[in-house]
């Protein structure tokens, strides 16, 4: 075996060149274009007459003027002065900011010839009005306001209306004290009914609150008269029978360390004395029926009859709902 490595053939290789054919190779090797004579090294001449009048641009830090040509600023031109604010609002959304309605009521209002701006009747879509102008609705005068969202603690005994020909205690004698904007109660709890229930006059917000297509979410504290039956639980998962159609639930259960007379019902259909006709509907009784929340807005830490203010995170909220 042969073991040079520098001179044998290589296993799988081709041989390496001998001593005669390096030497072969050098006496044919032609010098680099640097070895040659200095004329062919000589460096290139710029022909400037070829070029016209060019000239090298000076170095830094020389006292020659940059260029040929003086310095020209660039043209910018003088900002435009700023346009007037349109301070007038559309007509529907100065109605819906007064707390009359919503923005699509005030539409149909328009289109109906009950509306007068400065004694004349308006009937055009998108008519925008200044903040001097008179709006009247049917005769009373309309003025927009800033928007006021009040949670209430209802109790037993008031109805929810915002005026009562019988003379009977309504929820707006219970805010009566919470601001001199008339706000209005968003839906309607029954009587004997407790609970969350807000009021605003953001018409807007009360439309897309009491529609049935955004599902606000309710939450109830059922008391009944004897114990729920697993059969008749299950029988309100599955949907009651009623003349506006089949009353179901979205969730309901039996209330953790309380007796079986306990539910908690999770609904969001808006029909009239909904809860109470789906028990009643069973042959039970409602001893108590109590809205615990509202679109996600709690009564925690407000007493029975008392009302508060919503902040700004719960009021944004809604919006979003």
């Amino acid at each position: 075996m042969n073991t040079n490595r520098r001179g044998g053939n290589r296993r799988g290789g081709t041989p390496r060149n001998t001593q005669s054919e390096r030497r072969k190779s050098a006496n044919n090797f032609k010098p680099n274009r640097r070895n040659e004579n200095a004329e062919a090294r000589a460096p290139f001449k710029r022909d400037d007459n070829a070029r016209g009048d060019f000239k090298r641009k000076p170095s830094f830090g020389s006292n020659k003027k940059f260029g040929n040509k003086p310095f020209r600023k660039r043209f910018s031109p003088k900002k435009a002065e700023e346009e007037p604010k349109d301070t007038r609002l559309r007509l529907n959304k100065f109605i819906a900011k007064s707390g009359l309605c919503s923005r699509r009521e005030a539409d149909e209002h328009i289109k109906n010839g009950m509306v007068e701006v400065n004694g004349k009747m308006v009937t055009e879509m998108g008519y925008k009005v200044e903040p001097t102008d008179e709006v009247r609705f049917d005769g009373k005068i309309l003025t927009p306001e800033d928007k006021i969202y009040i949670l209430l603690n209802k109790p037993k005994g008031f109805i929810t209306t915002t005026n009562d020909e019988r003379d009977r205690r309504t929820v707006m004698d219970l805010v009566k004290n919470a601001t001199p904007t008339r706000v209005f109660p968003v839906g309607r709890l029954d009587r004997q009914t407790t609970g969350v229930l807000l009021f605003t006059n953001d018409g807007d917000l009360t439309k897309k609150l009491t529609h049935p297509s955004h599902n606000v979410r309710k939450i109830y504290h059922v008391v009944l008269d004897r114990p729920l039956h697993g059969d008749d639980m299950e029988r309100v998962r599955k949907g009651i029978p009623m003349t506006e159609g089949i009353a179901r639930v979205d969730k309901i259960s039996y209330i953790e360390g309380k007796p079986h007379t306990e539910v908690g019902v999770e609904i969001h259909i808006g029909w009239n004395r909904v809860v109470r006709r789906i028990f009643e509907r069973m042959g039970y009784k409602i001893v108590s029926l109590d809205r615990v929340s509202f679109a996600g807005l709690t009564k925690k830490n407000v007493k029975r009859g008392s009302w508060r203010i919503l902040e700004k995170q719960e009021i944004d909220f809604l919006k979003m709902v």
